[in-house]
């Protein structure tokens, strides 16, 4: 009976089904992405500018911060990211 009941669900498990009609939802993952990664790019940031002020190196530590400040931007505020995918989608014909 244990057995039966395995193989029945074993059976239902590996019976195809049909495919999403609407294809992969991406719908709130920019809004994942940000919510995930934001902690660990802060904690990023922070640990090394805090080495480059300690070693002294000003001019590592500037750009360090240019750069950071670039990325924070292009992740951080709306739409960015999707504006950007759409641009790129167009230029390589995808639509």
């Amino acid at each position: 009976m244990v057995l039966n009941i395995i193989v029945e669900n074993a059976l239902a498990l590996v019976t195809p089904t049909a495919p999403p009609t609407g294809g992969v939802n991406t719908e709130g993952l920019a809004d994942f992405l940000r919510r995930f990664f934001a902690p660990l790019f802060l904690v990023v940031v922070s640990v090394v500018a805090i080495f480059f002020l300690f070693t002294r190196e000003i001019t590592r530590f500037v750009q360090f911060i240019i750069l950071a400040v670039a990325i924070g931007v292009i992740f951080y505020v709306p739409n960015v990211i999707e504006v950007t995918a759409k641009a790129i989608a167009g230029a390589l014909g995808i639509k």
